[in-house]
């Protein structure tokens, strides 16, 4: 797998915590919606430090682009890319992950396990291609939901946001758990794309088995 120095060209706040990075393209460098890769800084040791990272631009756009959730309780790599600034250096990897689009279905997820889905629906959009496509979003507070506006006009009321935390009108209270999904999904033998914190997949991925959903259906990061 080939290696990549790039440079930033641009950063745009996103929400309080999440910030988009535009760098530079590598020549010839191809991706698929949904994909990720190694990400690391050039700055120090953080080049040996690599992370995994989502493309939210898409192929056939000039540059890349990237929308981190920035964890700042510790000094990781999320924390020292809130200190980056355009004509900073980061290292990428060839393009490689499960998570793409395989048909028509359900998202669902959580946090910043949104991301992957990002590119997956701006391409579908472009296209003309949305169909009956649902997401899913689970999230703390109100004030973390990535991309609210863009999800909205993308999806109409086939966005669906769920807040855990805090309790609004304007949103469902509460968590994507068995109940949730046999409540609001009555097809289960639709595609089912399903993306976040490790327990968070998990326990989907587990309450879709038992309540129909094929296994082979199931669209998720191994």
């Amino acid at each position: 797998m080939a290696d990549y120095i790039v440079e930033v060209l641009g950063i745009k706040n996103i929400t309080h915590n999440v910030h988009a990075f535009r760098i530079e393209k590598p020549r010839g460098f191809t991706y698929i919606p949904g994909q990720a890769t190694d990400l690391s800084i050039v700055k120090d040791t953080w080049q040996k430090e690599k992370r995994p990272f989502t493309f939210t631009s898409l192929q056939q756009e000039d540059t890349l682009e990237f929308t981190i959730k920035s964890y700042t309780d510790h000094d990781g790599v999320t924390n020292q890319l809130t200190y980056i600034k355009p004509g900073d250096r980061l290292e990428i990897s060839d393009a490689w992950g499960a998570i793409e689009f395989k048909g028509e279905g359900t998202f669902l997820a959580g946090g910043a396990g949104v991301t992957p889905f990002i590119a997956i629906f701006r391409d579908l959009y472009v296209k003309k291609q949305l169909g009956s496509n649902k997401l899913f979003f689970s999230n703390r507070t109100a004030r973390d939901i990535i991309l609210k506006d863009e999800f909205e006009k993308i999806l109409g009321p086939n966005f669906i946001n769920l807040i855990s935390q805090e309790k609004t009108t304007e949103f469902y209270h509460g968590r994507i758990d068995k109940a949730f999904l046999k409540e609001h999904i009555k097809n289960f033998e639709q595609a089912f794309y399903v993306c976040g914190p490790d327990n968070f997949t998990s326990s989907i991925l587990d309450a879709l088995k038992e309540l129909g959903a094929d296994p082979d259906a199931l669209v998720f990061e191994k």
